[in-house]
């Protein structure tokens, strides 16, 4: 006798749900796997400079001297300046593409010109930058009387800006245009102006969402290699300032791993297991503040 639908039902539902908690626990193996292998590799590391790693600014591989915190330092100045760099233009784009133009031909351009600049490869960004930025900074640093590198962190921010961008605006996009318009035409109907709805409506319902496409964005200036690499100056001190030269923790893997044996390489997987962490505390950030603003709103 052939099983009943009832029971190939509950066969398959079963198996469904199976493979979604295999799913899930693989991906959480796969995680526990990157965080085990980056402590047991640079355990030691650990074992031999204790808190000297985080608490000196030396970075000499010649002399077996290693510290992450110029490049900690370097990797939050680039992130949050391009944050407030790109926070206008995101929000700007997120309003106009999620309230003021939603459909027709300049939507669609929009969006498209959004969708490519979020798949342009990095490395093209950082040729562009070489190429277009960089003689700019160093035009503006001639002006106002600093050392003209041409290179540094704000170079570096400046061209992560771009790159973040499409991800804050399109996510951005996404939550302004899901406020419901019953909220909206109760506004107009009081005689709200279309710039009060934004401001007293439709921003504070969307803060949320608003607020996870920035960190969506964070998140990927804080990782981001290639650009910066070509970019950044590659300086293995504490920037002193916008214009230095510097070097962020991905960044200096980047252009060390290839040539580092021994300690050095201990070193460089150290620093990557940082900024493991770092790009953790940043989500764990980001995942209160959104809670704290749905629960606020």
């Amino acid at each position: 006798m052939s099983a009943s639908p009832l029971k190939v039902h509950k066969v398959k539902e079963k198996g469904f749900s199976a493979f979604l908690l295999f799913s899930g626990t693989l991906v959480l193996m796969v995680l526990g796997a990157f965080f085990v292998t980056l402590v047991l590799q640079s355990f030691p590391l650990f074992r031999e400079t204790g808190l000297k790693f985080f608490t000196t600014s030396r970075w000499v591989p010649m002399e077996n001297a290693f510290s992450v915190l110029p490049f900690i330092a370097g990797t939050l100045m680039t992130s949050f300046l391009s944050i407030l760099i790109a926070f206008p233009f995101s929000m700007a784009l997120s309003i106009l593409l999620g309230e003021y133009i939603k459909t027709g031909p300049f939507a669609a351009a929009f969006k498209s010109v959004t969708e490519l600049l979020a798949g342009i490869p990095s490395v093209i960004y950082g040729f562009w930058g070489i190429m277009i930025l960089m003689p700019l900074v160093q035009s503006l640093q001639i002006k106002l009387g600093v050392i003209p590198y041409g290179v540094g962190v704000l170079t570096a921010s400046l061209i992560l800006s771009l790159m973040i961008i499409p991800y804050a605006a399109s996510l951005g996009r996404d939550v302004i245009s899901m406020v419901p318009g019953d909220l909206k035409e109760a506004a107009y109907a009081m005689g709200a102006t279309r710039f009060e709805v934004v401001a007293h409506i439709i921003l504070p319902y969307a803060r949320s969402g608003i607020t996870a496409g920035f960190f969506l964005a964070l998140g990927r200036a804080v990782g981001e290699t290639m650009a910066v690499t070509m970019l950044i100056g590659n300086s293995n001190f504490i920037p002193k300032g916008i214009f230095s030269p510097a070097n962020t923790m991905a960044s200096v893997i980047a252009n060390e791993f290839g040539e580092a044996d021994g300690m050095h390489t201990t070193a460089l997987i150290a620093v990557g297991l940082v900024l493991m962490l770092l790009t953790g505390i940043i989500n764990s950030i980001g995942k209160s503040i959104m809670k704290r603003f749905q629960v606020g709103g």
